[in-house]
């Protein structure tokens, strides 16, 4: 409020805000910080991606270590989630403007918070990304596997296959060049195996029994030889399930640590997006320029 030197005339300054009229959070500032935080990490992400995927051979049996590269991922992925939330922290607090002559250290805690804001903006955004990207991930291999399985159950009604995971392990079983239909004992034999994989995972000796009796009948084996083939299906079927479950088991682990690194990168990203804000406030006030990055031509 101004006031004029002619007695008993006071002018007022409608141009000046007033503390109820202004808030202490620049949106403007904390948007651009967003969307800085977000185009660093889309960019750097899909950067070290096509760096990871070149390492990656699939026409060989030998890879690479997988625990090699999932520390590799998780430490570029780290990296770039705070470097990204740290430089839109600091825009956020180098583009914010100070209300009302605050103290330093009020000053500090506001360019903060703007830098918390963008943090939080910036991941509920990358959040929203990544669902719609894994979704659309995930149509496209539905889309596909749908179409390897149409193929797949045409292929298996030209030659009377059979789609279940086991039927190759029945089929070793039931080989011969006798030429005999052995449908009926093959479907016995891949139901016995079913019931086992929804059971505890074991075969039955009596199920054994059967089944080496069934083999030595449909394919003139002696019950000797039928048995050996029934355990050998048995010992590769244990085999192959515990590498199922332990492969479960590795996902499992997997996700739980991922979950856990995610949660704590996402706080470290917090301070670093606190500490950055308030950083690039203290270059505002102190009208720090980087002449030799940002020079003039």
């Amino acid at each position: 409020m101004s006031i004029d030197t002619t007695p008993g005339v006071i002018v007022t300054d409608a141009a000046a805000p007033s503390r109820e009229q202004s808030s202490y959070v620049d949106w403007s500032a904390i948007i651009a910080g967003i969307v800085l935080a977000t185009a660093i990490s889309l960019v750097l992400i899909s950067f070290g991606s096509a760096v990871g995927l070149n390492f990656l051979d699939f026409t060989y049996r030998n890879g690479p270590n997988p625990l090699v590269i999932g520390i590799v991922a998780a430490s570029w992925f780290l990296w770039v989630q705070i470097s990204s939330f740290m430089a839109g922290g600091y825009l956020a607090g180098r583009l914010r403007r100070r209300h009302f002559d605050a103290t330093e250290d009020e000053s500090d805690l506001r360019d903060g918070a703007h830098g918390l804001l963008v943090w939080a903006g910036a991941a509920i955004l990358g959040a929203v990304i990544a669902v719609g990207g894994i979704g659309a991930a995930a149509s496209a291999v539905g889309s596909a596997a749908s179409t390897a399985t149409l193929a797949a159950s045409n292929v298996a009604e030209g030659t009377g296959a059979s789609l279940d995971p086991n039927a190759y392990l029945v089929n070793t079983m039931f080989r011969s060049t006798a030429g005999t239909d052995t449908a009926p004992a093959r479907s016995e034999a891949a139901g016995i195996f079913a019931q086992a994989t929804l059971g505890d995972g074991t075969v039955s000796e009596a199920d054994r029994t059967y089944l080496a009796q069934s083999v030595a009948a449909n394919t003139g084996l002696t019950p000797d030889e039928a048995k050996a083939r029934v355990d050998q299906a048995v010992t590769s079927y244990d085999a192959a399930r515990a590498e199922a479950i332990k492969a479960a088991r590795l996902a499992r682990n997997t996700t739980i640590i991922g979950a856990f690194l995610l949660a704590a990168s996402l706080l470290i990203s917090a301070i670093g997006a606190f500490w950055a804000a308030q950083k690039g406030g203290n270059h505002r006030d102190n009208n720090t320029a980087f002449v030799d990055v940002f020079r003039r031509f």
